[in-house]
């Protein structure tokens, strides 16, 4: 697990180059960590498929933070009145087998997004929408908060049952089952974790 110590430490990394480079804009650090280190992959110079996760953590828009910057303005917030409350987790909603991860195109013959306190989805579904089979099979996002890891796992659960997308194969699924294992309820898995899951699922 990553303590506070080492957020911050990794997190004035990251500033400082910015900082040093003179970067303004949205953008994203990629790092891999092992044994007490980080190592640098890449920088995304844009925003993640995942910033809703960031949002709900911090309470920031990001989206209009980045535009903000875009028009000139300095941003409406410093490092130090940022912090991070709760926990969030955030499902990529594809349009793909969830045991093969084949592509699964066609027609939406139903679409009901789950909704309540904490729940976000970031989708352009609806009910009689042809997904394409030109483009990314991600059709949407589910992202749940909760104060705790524990109440957010109840919410995800809760959500995944009230998430309805009909006339294709969707990886919900595949979400739900995760869900179900004790170790990702622990948070104990790594980048290979979810590999060795899928293996034993086929074995």
């Amino acid at each position: 697990m990553l303590g506070q110590a080492d957020r911050e430490r990794i997190g004035g990394i990251c500033a400082k180059a910015m900082a040093d480079m003179g970067y303004r804009g949205a953008g994203t650090i990629e790092f891999l960590w092992e044994n007490g280190e980080f190592y640098f992959i890449e920088m995304n110079t844009r925003l993640q498929v995942e910033h809703p996760v960031t949002e709900m953590i911090t309470g920031l828009d990001l989206v209009r933070e980045q535009i903000r910057v875009a028009e000139g303005h300095g941003l409406s917030c410093t490092q130090e009145n940022i912090q991070f409350h709760g926990h969030a987790i955030e499902c990529r909603i594809n349009a793909e087998d969830p045991r093969t991860f084949a592509p699964s195109p066609g027609t939406v013959k139903q679409f009901h997004a789950p909704g309540g306190m904490h729940v976000r989805v970031d989708s352009g579904l609806y009910t009689g929408y042809r997904v394409p089979p030109y483009y990314d099979s991600m059709i949407a996002k589910l992202i749940v908060y909760g104060s705790t890891r524990e109440r957010c796992l109840m919410r995800l659960r809760r959500a995944l049952e009230e998430f309805v997308i009909e006339g294709m194969k969707t990886t919900i699924p595949l979400h739900q089952a995760l869900l179900d294992d004790p170790e990702f309820q622990q948070g104990a898995y790594t980048i290979k974790w979810l590999e060795e899951w899928l293996a034993k699922q086929d074995a």
